[in-house]
């Protein structure tokens, strides 16, 4: 039977579609561990009533609230629509926006052992209010975030660190998401790198890439704003500086695998020095909401690894999760027979 293949922007590299879609079936047979920072989406739906009297600003007549996992609950909820066993472990408060989250995923039937509950912290969340009219999409109008005001105790990350150790002994890849928090560190990453050499570990750190240099990273997955802040650049249309930027960070972190988010450009995959691959943005460039794609990408890169992919192959299915992602409203997810579909839809056309 001839297998349909898809061709990279760089010309020298392509895929077996029929191949892509024989990783992804395999998803439902991974255990994968998500350590990192769980954030709550929260949000705010209301209708324009009128303009405040008291200053120039929209009265919004509540309707409904929403929430939802974020940062490292999204790439964990993503990972469970995808077809994953998924072992989460974080820490959230003894609040509302924790009780939300431990809820959600019981409901779920995920194992929630590995989520610790810390008195007087704060489970970060993010509210967001979305304005409009009866019968109109409501449109983001103000963002509120809330935030763990003191850092996680050391008695906590030791907790943290022993049930890592516990929930690795069954899984294939362990995906790291640190927003900032303060949960999952480099220190940590080495630790389990140290016992586990041949297990999949994949980043998505938004503040601190460069901290996890020669921790035990197999690959990372930053976005282009992220590559630009940690070498102080700008990038925007200029190849020759992603280049340079991507060839700095996959050699200075000693990565298997640099894979670079580029909104409407794309991504690249960095593999080498000398082997760079530019993958064109699958689907419409005309995203409906970026919310939480990164943890998607995260997600369906980690599994297709986990499952025997090649860096490309794994950067294809992510491409291909990130497109399908970002044409749903807020923070959404990818199911594995969304991803099937899409990937079986691209080889029919490819071998029409």
């Amino acid at each position: 039977m001839r297998r349909s293949q898809t061709q990279t922007s760089a010309g020298s590299s392509s895929v077996d579609l029929v191949a892509l879609a024989e990783y992804v079936e395999q998803f439902s047979t991974k255990t994968v561990v998500v350590v990192g920072d769980f954030v709550a989406d929260e949000f705010q739906y209301g209708e324009i009533s009128r303009v405040s009297r008291e200053a120039p600003v929209l009265i919004l007549r509540h309707r409904e609230t929403h929430l939802v996992p974020g940062g490292g609950a999204n790439a964990a909820n993503n990972l469970a629509a995808l077809g994953a066993r998924v072992l989460p472990i974080t820490a959230v408060g003894q609040d509302s926006a924790g009780d939300a989250l431990v809820a959600y995923f019981k409901d779920k039937r995920m194992d929630v052992s590995g989520i610790l509950r810390v008195k007087g912290r704060t489970t970060p969340t993010k509210t967001r209010f979305l304005a409009g009219w009866a019968h109109t999409i409501g449109q983001q109008v103000l963002r509120v975030d809330r935030e763990p005001l003191t850092p996680l105790s050391p008695a906590n990350h030791k907790r943290i660190e022993q049930l890592l150790h516990a929930k690795l002994r069954t899984a294939q890849a362990l995906a790291v998401s640190d927003y900032g928090f303060g949960i999952a560190t480099p220190q940590l990453v080495r630790q389990v790198r140290s016992r586990r050499k041949s297990l999949v570990v994949t980043l998505d750190a938004r503040y601190a890439l460069a901290s996890y240099a020669k921790s035990g990273v197999t690959s990372a997955t930053p976005n282009e704003a992220e590559l630009e802040a940690l070498h102080h650049t700008a990038i925007g249309s200029n190849i020759e500086e992603l280049a340079h930027c991507g060839r700095a960070t996959l050699s200075a972190m000693k990565l298997r695998a640099l894979l670079v988010t580029r909104g409407r450009d794309g991504m690249a995959l960095f593999e080498s020095p000398a082997k760079l691959t530019h993958i064109p943005i699958h689907g419409s460039n005309q995203a409906v909401d970026v919310t939480g794609a990164g943890d998607t990408v995260l997600a369906a890169y980690t599994l297709a690894l986990a499952s025997g992919a090649s860096p490309l192959e794994a950067a294809h299915i992510a491409n291909i999760g990130g497109g399908l992602v970002v044409m749903k409203r807020g923070t959404a997810t990818v199911t594995r027979n969304e991803l099937l579909e899409a990937i079986r839809g691209e080889a029919s056309g490819a071998g029409a």
